[in-house]
Formats: C-alpha cells, structure tokens, sequence
C-alpha cells in the first residue's frame, strides 16, 4: 500500500472501504504481532490505518508516532503526523490531536494536508464547545482557529464548513450574553441586564440572538423608565422582525403603556435605526 497525497483529507470517505477491506486483517508477514521496531515505516503506517478501521484510534495515534520516531525523514513520516492528529481527534484526545496538527503546521505549511491541520486545530476547540453555561475562552480559540483556516486556505474544502462552524461559535457567544443579561433582568439588575443586551445587539447583530436581545432591551429599558430608548428597540425590532414573536411581545408591552414601537429621541439605539433605514445594518 503507497501512501497517497492528501490522504488524512481525504480519510473519511475512505474509511467505508477500508473498513470492508478483509485483506487488511491479514496484511503480510509484516502483521500486527511483531515490534513496530522490526517494521518497516509502510508496514507501521498500515497498522495504524488497520487500528483506526478496527475502533482503537488511541492506539492508532500511538503507531502513527513511532513512525515519526523511527523514521523521520521518510514521506511517511509526514502522512502520519497528520494521521496522528486525526487519530487523537477520533479518541477525543483534544489536547494531543492540537499539539500534533500544530506540529504539522510549523514542519509542513505549505504541503496539501496543512489546510486539514489547520482545520483539525480548530476542530479541537470547537468540539469541546458543548452547553453555553460553560466557560467561553475554548470557544474563542474556535473562532480564531476557525479564522485562520477561512483566511488562510480560503480555496480549501475545509473554509466552507468553517465558515458555517464560525458563525455556529459567534452566535454561541451571543448566547452567553443573552443567559447572564436574562439572569440579571430576573432580578431586576436593569441596568446590567441592559448592557449585556446591548453587547449583543452591538458585536453579535448577525446571530439569532438579535431579536430576543432587542426585545429584552425593552423589556429592561421601560423598567428603567427610559422610554424613548425602549421605543426604538422596539422599531428596530418591528423593521427588521416583524412577523417574529419577540416583535409581538415587545409592541404587546409598549402599546400596553400607551406606547408605540417608533424611534424617538437621539441615544445609541436611534442611531442604529438610521444605519437600519440606510441598509447598513444586518
């Protein structure tokens, strides 16, 4: 078996066949009883193929690493680097598929499997990005790691799905936002539970956050008895979201004031309304 350009890339879609493969249960002589030591650097890296197609990709990691070990001057020695970090990756061993893929980048950058690295860096953020209670400084290096492979290997087949995986993260941290400033508005800390909706409508207006943020600002604004703030919020809302629940009960609670969802005065969020009526924002 020769070890194919953008192998690691191309891994997933292999893997049904491999899997199928009988002859990789019984590959020569060279088979899985003798010392990785005794192999040669071909016969290590088919072994490690065999222990991922088999479910064992913590010992697959380890094979893979005894190539770089033993030869590792040999083109082998780079595929298996790369297979390395997918093989940590697939044993959810984040940390170690980071180290390798970020070993492959400072020896490797300009080969074909860099962009796969690159992405399985970021992968090993953004896979740990799980409940949005959690701390957020791992999805932040998602974000940045996920940046790089879009900026860095634009024309890759990776920068498509990262920039679904960006926007998924961004609006995680939106997310966070939004649960510390409901937890202040539930205990009438009205103006913290402002300033947290207002970072959202501000930094993350292109996340489905957006409206309850808007919406929560009125909410958090009449209680404040700032109401012309809470009136353009509410236009905002009702220009861009419409036919949305949060529109409803925003104008449900204005009206309910004898207030109407209209922009009034001049604050931060009546400059928003112009940028909207421009077609500048969102």
């Amino acid at each position: 078996m020769s070890v194919k350009k953008g192998y690691a890339n191309r891994w997933m879609f292999r893997l049904g066949a491999v899997l199928s493969l009988t002859v990789l249960a019984a590959c020569s002589s060279e088979g899985s009883g003798q010392p990785l030591d005794d192999l040669g650097a071909q016969a290590i890296f088919e072994r490690g193929e065999r222990q991922i197609a088999s479910g064992n990709p913590d010992d697959a990691a380890f094979t893979f690493g005894e190539i770089e070990r033993l030869y590792p001057y040999s083109e082998f020695a780079q595929r298996a680097l790369i297979m390395q970090a997918f093989s940590y990756h697939r044993d959810e061993d984040y940390t170690n598929s980071r180290a390798a893929a970020q070993r492959y980048l400072d020896f490797y950058p300009a080969e074909e499997d860099a962009a796969y690295a690159a992405y399985l860096l970021a992968l090993s953020y953004y896979d740990q990005i799980d409940e949005v209670g959690r701390d957020q400084g791992l999805t932040f290096q998602a974000l940045q790691a996920l940046r790089r492979v879009i900026e860095q290997y634009p024309d890759s087949e990776y920068a498509g799905t990262s920039v679904l995986k960006f926007d998924l993260a961004f609006d995680h941290l939106a997310a966070k936002e939004m649960e510390v400033g409901r937890y202040y508005l539930k205990r009438g800390n009205y103006v913290a539970a402002a300033n947290r909706f207002r970072t959202v409508v501000e930094d993350f207006q292109t996340t489905s956050q957006t409206p309850e943020a808007l919406h929560r600002l009125v909410e958090s604004y009449l209680s404040l008895g700032l109401v012309e703030e809470a009136q353009t919020a509410g236009a905002i809302l009702g220009y861009n979201y419409q036919s949305s629940e949060w529109y409803e009960a925003s104008f449900a609670l204005l009206t309910g004031e004898g207030l109407s969802a209209d922009p009034v005065g001049d604050n931060w969020l009546s400059s928003i309304y112009r940028q909207v009526l421009r077609g500048e924002w969102l």
